[in-house]
C-alpha cells in the first residue's frame, strides 16, 4: 500500500495553493481594507432606512381608509423589508463578525442604527404617510440608480433588483400625492401640512461624510449631494401638479446616520425586537 504523499513537498503544496485560489472559501467577500469599515456603514445607512420605514408602514396593515389601499400598503411594505434583507445580509457578510441579517435587524441598539431621521417619524394621517413615502421614494429611486452602477457588483445586482419596486412605490405614492393635493380643500390642507412637517427631514437626505467620500470615491455608492438634482426636479413635476407649495426653507434634521435618533426609534425598535429581546435565538 503506498504512503500518503508529504504534505511538505513543493508538488503538494503547489496543489493545495492552486486549490485554495480556485475554489476561496468566500470568493465574494472583499479583503479588508481601510475601506471596509465605510462600505459596511453605507450598507447600513441603507438597510436599516428601507428595515424602519418597512415597519412604520406595516403599522397601517387593518387600519387604511380603503382594502385596497391596506394591501399595496402592506406590498411596499414587504419590499421593503426583502430589501433589507439583501442590504444586511451583504453588511454582515462585508463585517466578517459572524453576524446574519437579522442579529443586525433585531439585536442592535439604536444609537447602532444608522436610517435616516424621516423614516422614523410617525405615521400620522394619511396623507402624511403619503408623502413621506413620496418624499422618500424620490429619494430612494435615485439613489437605487446611482448604486446600480456600483463598481462592487454585490450592491449593483441588489440594487438592480430593489429599483424594479421602487419605480412602482414611486409612481403610486406620486399618483396619490396629486389626487390628494389636487383634490378637496380638505385633502389639499392635509397634504400641504404634511409636506411642511417633514420638509426639515429631507435635507439629511443629501447630507455627506467622511465614510459617504470614501465610498463614492471608490465608487461603491454614489455621493448624496449627486442625488440631489434628481429628487428636486421628480418633487418639482408631482408638487406642481399636486398644487401643493414646497416650502421655502435649507434648514435639516440630521444625525441618523451618526446613530443619532428621535424618540421615535426607540417606540419602534422596543416593538420590532421584542420577540428576540424576550426569547434569545428563538426559532420557527
Amino acid at each position: 500500500m503506498p504512503s500518503l504523499p508529504d504534505m511538505n513537498t513543493p508538488g503538494v503544496a503547489e496543489l493545495a495553493r492552486r486549490e485554495a485560489e480556485a475554489h476561496p472559501a468566500h470568493p465574494t467577500v472583499p479583503q479588508p481594507d481601510a475601506g471596509q469599515e465605510a462600505f459596511f456603514e453605507t450598507l447600513l445607512r441603507i438597510g436599516d432606512s428601507t428595515l424602519i420605514l418597512g415597519h412604520r408602514v406595516s403599522e397601517w396593515c387593518g387600519h387604511s381608509p380603503a382594502l385596497e389601499e391596506d394591501i399595496a400598503l402592506a406590498n411596499v411594505a414587504l419590499d421593503l423589508i426583502g430589501q433589507t434583507q439583501l442590504w444586511l445580509g451583504l453588511a454582515a457578510e462585508v463585517e466578517g463578525q459572524g453576524r446574519s441579517a437579522d442579529e443586525l435587524a433585531y439585536l442592535r441598539d439604536a444609537w447602532d442604527f444608522r436610517n435616516l431621521l424621516i423614516v422614523e417619524r410617525p405615521n400620522g394621517d394619511f396623507g402624511h404617510t403619503l408623502m413621506r413615502q413620496f418624499l422618500f421614494d424620490a429619494y430612494h429611486h435615485e439613489l437605487l440608480k446611482g448604486l446600480a452602477a456600483s463598481s462592487d457588483p454585490r450592491v449593483a445586482e441588489i440594487a438592480a433588483k430593489a429599483g424594479k419596486e421602487v419605480a412602482y412605490h414611486l409612481e403610486r405614492s406620486s399618483d396619490l400625492v396629486v389626487r390628494l393635493g389636487d383634490g378637496t380643500e380638505e385633502s389639499h390642507n392635509r397634504m400641504q401640512q404634511a409636506l411642511d412637517d417633514l420638509w426639515p427631514y429631507t435635507g439629511e437626505m443629501f447630507l455627506g461624510d467622511d465614510k459617504d467620500a470614501e465610498v463614492a470615491a471608490r465608487a461603491v455608492a454614489p455621493d448624496p449631494a449627486s442625488l440631489r438634482a434628481g429628487w428636486d426636479a421628480a418633487l418639482r413635476h408631482v408638487l406642481t401638479e399636486a398644487n401643493l407649495q414646497i416650502p421655502d426653507s435649507e434648514f435639516a434634521h440630521k444625525g441618523g446616520k451618526q446613530g443619532i435618533h428621535t424618540e421615535a426609534l426607540g417606540y419602534i425598535l422596543a416593538e420590532m425586537q421584542f420577540l428576540q429581546r424576550a426569547y434569545p435565538g428563538a426559532s420557527w
